[in-house]
């Protein structure tokens, strides 16, 4: 801009007046585009400032959230650590229940077979004791004297005083008569007035001989024996009447012979002689 000279005080004023409006226009006009600039940069600033502002917040909201999460994530943890060892120790103390409740199933078991077996050993030894008490309850006198006596010592019993062929021809005699049915021991010892002692004794040693048979029995209440004749023994008193032992022709008769030739198959004196005997026996 040129500068002139003032002539004047009014010049002069005019020219500062119009210097003050150039002044304004010029100052107006940089304002404007100041304020353009500045503002842009303002924008830009604060856009910068703001985004930084931004991101600084994300960044601290963020590590914020980190450290939440962590902390939940490891309170989590330690919830869970503590629930599962919660879980373990009860799931220890149950299966220790069970090992201890099986134990003790175990050793009721064992005591439960235990006092069975000894009430089975119990009720055998009582069934051997009732049998064995049951047997000597059973046990005849005959039985006792053969456990006492060896077969040798039975054959060859005597009783004192008393002719033994004599005694042995009277007791099958005796007993014959009741032929198949037989008779008790103790009748018969009573008949010949024997001990019962004696008797037993003597009933081994025909029954050793087979002469007869003994048969147990129960007779009120009590094991006795019955006799039964099994081989009557020969007695002479039963040849004392035989027509042979004076028949003339004896020396002659046998029993190949053929009718007429003397044979006791076929001979009168013999059928007379048995017919008799039994007609006296019957009487």
């Amino acid at each position: 801009m040129k500068k002139t000279k003032p002539t004047n005080e009014n010049e002069i004023k005019k020219q500062l007046e119009e210097l003050k409006a150039q002044l304004e226009q010029q100052s107006k006009k940089p304002k404007a585009k100041k304020t353009t600039k500045t503002e842009k940069p303002k924008a830009k600033k604060t856009t910068k400032t703001e985004k930084p502002k931004a991101k600084k917040t994300t960044k601290t909201e963020k590590p914020k959230a980190k450290k939440t999460t962590k902390t939940e994530k490891e309170k989590a943890k330690k919830a869970a650590k503590k629930e599962k060892e919660k879980a373990k120790n009860a799931a220890k103390k149950e299966k220790e229940k069970a090992k201890k409740a099986k134990n003790v199933a175990k050793k009721e078991k064992e005591k439960a077979k235990k006092a069975a077996q000894v009430a089975k050993e119990k009720a055998m030894k009582d069934a051997q004791e009732a049998k064995e008490k049951a047997e000597e309850k059973a046990r005849t006198p005959e039985e006792e004297l053969e456990e006492q006596f060896s077969d040798e010592q039975i054959r060859n019993f005597q009783i004192e005083k008393m002719d033994m062929d004599r005694i042995t021809n009277k007791v099958c005699e005796i007993v014959a008569e009741y032929e198949d049915q037989g008779m008790l021991q103790s009748d018969l010892w009573k008949k010949l007035k024997l001990s019962s002692r004696d008797g037993s004794r003597l009933a081994l040693r025909l029954e050793r001989r087979g002469l007869i048979s003994r048969e147990k029995i129960l007779q009120k209440d009590r094991w006795t024996y019955k006799l039964i004749i099994e081989q009557t023994p020969i007695s002479l008193e039963s040849l004392q009447n035989s027509p042979c032992l004076t028949c003339p022709v004896e020396q002659k008769c046998d029993i190949e012979n053929i009718y007429p030739e003397p044979s006791p198959l076929h001979c009168q004196l013999i059928e007379d002689w048995v017919i008799t005997e039994f007609t006296k026996k019957k009487k």
